[in-house]
């Protein structure tokens, strides 16, 4: 943020600005930490320094874009509904900061618990088949958007290699180069397809330790009664889950054996009220067993896993 060729602004230009924009968020029911939370992200600014204004009096603030550009797009994020991450073309998510774009699906805090359950199911003394390592060997992350999922596994588990697909050659793009920022592109492989068609190879052989996916599961009838940010600027394909939000979640259940290892793991995740199906899809297919729902931090019932047997 401090090269000399970066775009600036005064202090006190910027703090008029801000001014107008919080007003005019507050007119337009935006929330306005996001107005600060896009500042962070776009200046060299700390957030002492926005609670106290204490940038107001510095003649020379540097901008990662020009302030009209930051202008117009704080306007998209007002009038058409742009959600402010894709605006400033990244999000924090566990301990990484993501590349985004209208090309993959924001990550959401509440997915950040996958990580945990997938470690914690790895590491268990009560598994079945405790003989079969899962804390090594190839796991795979299917539908992997920005990349979120597959990073935070290869950095729980460091001894994994990771299989990421998504049928979005925009979407790999953006994950590539996320996996190259972090330091991770060497341990994990893109591959573009649906599902499990890009790992075909590995069908039959039984050799995947984890699968985890947060696949498309609303229904289709509701995707339009989601908010604006959401339903006319996040992409259709990561969200729409056909008739009952399952047609996803069940090809991945119906499949996923011909590709775990004994005692593998498979981790879905879903929306509230699924649990239920999922489960009984998952009794039903009879290849799973310890199967187990999660709820995430507000309560929602929003993991489904279970080990293959």
């Amino acid at each position: 943020m401090s090269r000399s060729s970066d775009p600036a602004v005064s202090g006190l230009e910027l703090w008029q600005w801000r001014q107008e924009a919080r007003a005019a968020a507050i007119a337009a029911n935006v929330p306005v930490e996001e107005l600060d939370w896009l500042l962070l992200s776009v200046s060299d600014l700390d957030k002492l320094a926005l609670r106290l204004d204490s940038y107001k009096g510095r003649g020379h603030i540097p901008l990662n874009r020009p302030l009209a550009q930051l202008k117009e797009q704080w306007q998209q994020r007002i009038q058409n509904r742009v959600p402010v991450q894709y605006l400033a073309g990244v999000t924090p998510w566990r301990n990484f900061s993501l590349g985004v774009s209208p090309g993959v699906l924001i990550p959401r805090p509440e997915t950040e618990w996958a990580i945990d359950l997938a470690l914690n199911a790895a590491q268990s003394e009560s598994r079945p088949h405790p003989d079969t390592p899962l804390t090594e060997g190839d796991w795979a992350d299917l539908g992997t958007g920005s990349g979120a999922i597959a990073l935070g596994l290869a950095e729980v588990l460091p001894n994994i290699t990771l299989h990421a697909v998504d049928r979005s050659e925009e979407a790999l793009a953006i994950a590539q180069e996320n996996a190259l920022n972090l330091g991770y592109g060497d341990r994990i492989h893109f591959y573009c397809g649906s599902w499990f068609e890009p790992l075909h190879p590995f069908q039959g052989l039984n050799r995947l330790r984890g699968i985890i996916s947060n696949p498309p599961y609303i229904p289709t009838a509701l995707l339009r009664e989601l908010e604006p940010e959401v339903a006319h600027h996040e992409p259709a394909i990561a969200l729409d889950g056909g008739p009952d939000g399952l047609d996803c979640i069940r090809h991945l259940i119906a499949t996923a054996p011909t590709y775990l290892s004994p005692g593998g793991i498979l981790l879905l995740e879903m929306m509230a009220g699924q649990a239920p199906a999922v489960t009984e899809l998952l009794q039903d297919q009879g290849s799973y067993t310890q199967i187990e729902i999660f709820s995430d931090l507000a309560g929602i019932e929003r993991f489904a896993r279970a080990y293959r047997s």
